[in-house]
């Protein structure tokens, strides 16, 4: 049980030590605290990898977007190029 690091007597260690500080009438608020906590750290940090995801996802598509406007732009000129000069060798 290597649990970050600390072994089992270590840990007995800290919760002695917990439960001389804060008692143990306040022991499970200040557990149920830190669990909130905790919960709360870990929810923000999923939302901040999700807007960072979304951000690099939308930075990738724009690159993509612009190019085929530009291609679809080009073919619309090329199209009305070949348009008059075919109307040239008719004349």
């Amino acid at each position: 049980m290597n649990l970050f690091n600390i072994g089992p007597m270590e840990l007995i260690l800290i919760l002695i030590l917990a439960l001389i500080i804060f008692g143990p009438g306040k022991l499970p608020e200040v557990a149920r605290g830190f669990g909130k906590a905790i919960s709360e750290f870990r929810r923000a940090s999923q939302e901040l990898t999700e807007g960072i995801t979304k951000e690099i996802n939308t930075t990738t598509e724009a690159p993509k977007e612009s190019k085929e406007s530009t291609e679809t732009a080009a073919d619309k000129d090329v199209s009305q190029r070949s348009t008059p000069e075919s109307n040239k060798g008719d004349d």
